[in-house]
C-alpha cells in the first residue's frame, strides 16, 4: 500500500488553493506539447493551433453535476470578459462528447468542452488522482485550472479548486 505524502497547500490571491509544483505533467514555463483534442460540436483541434490567444483550461470531474455545473455557468458567464482578455476558454473531463454535448446545451455554456476519455490531457497536466467518497477509493479529476499563453507557454495552474469565486480569479490574473 502506498504511503500519501502530505502536500503543503499556498493560498492564492483568494480563495483558491495552488500547489507549487504538480506531482507529475507540464510544470510552469513549459511549451505544450502537440496534442490533438475533440470538441463539443465534434470539432478537432490542436492546442498549438491556437497560438496567439490565451487559453484558459479547466478540468472538471463530471458532466452535469453540482460543482461542476455551477463551475461552468461562472466561467461562461464572464466568457465575454474573457474574451476581451484575448481568452478562450475550455472545459475538460473524461466524459463522452455525447453527454458534454447534452451537458453544454442544457447549461447553455458559451464555452466548448473537450472529451478526454483515453485521458491524454488529464495526464499531461497531471489531474488524475486517487479519490475518497464514502471509503470507496478511485483514481478521479482533481478540479484544476490552467493559463497557456499566447506563445503556447503555460504560465499559470490552480490545484486543489473550490469553485465559489474560481471563475473570477482566474479571470483576474490574466
Amino acid at each position: 500500500m502506498k504511503t500519501q505524502k502530505k502536500v503543503s497547500k499556498k493560498k492564492a490571491r483568494s480563495k483558491t488553493a495552488v500547489k507549487k509544483k504538480p506531482t507529475s505533467g507540464l510544470q510552469i514555463g513549459q511549451v505544450i506539447p502537440s496534442i490533438r483534442i475533440v470538441l463539443t460540436g465534434n470539432q478537432e483541434i490542436d492546442l498549438r493551433d491556437l497560438k496567439g490567444k490565451k487559453i484558459v483550461l479547466y478540468f472538471y470531474p463530471k458532466d452535469s453535476t453540482p460543482g461542476c455545473t455551477v463551475e461552468g455557468k461562472d466561467f461562461s458567464r464572464l466568457k465575454a470578459k474573457f474574451a476581451k482578455k484575448n481568452a478562450i476558454i475550455f472545459g475538460v473531463s473524461r466524459d463522452s462528447l455525447a453527454s458534454h454535448e447534452k451537458f453544454k446545451t442544457n447549461q447553455c455554456f458559451q464555452f466548448d468542452l473537450i472529451s478526454d476519455p483515453e485521458e491524454e490531457l488529464c495526464t499531461l497536466f497531471g489531474v488524475i488522482k486517487e479519490k475518497n467518497l464514502y471509503g470507496r477509493k478511485y483514481m478521479g479529476i482533481d478540479r484544476s485550472t490552467f493559463i497557456i499563453d499566447e506563445k503556447g507557454v503555460l504560465q499559470q495552474e490552480w490545484r486543489g479548486v473550490k469553485v465559489p469565486g474560481h471563475a473570477e480569479e482566474v479571470l483576474g490574473s490574466l
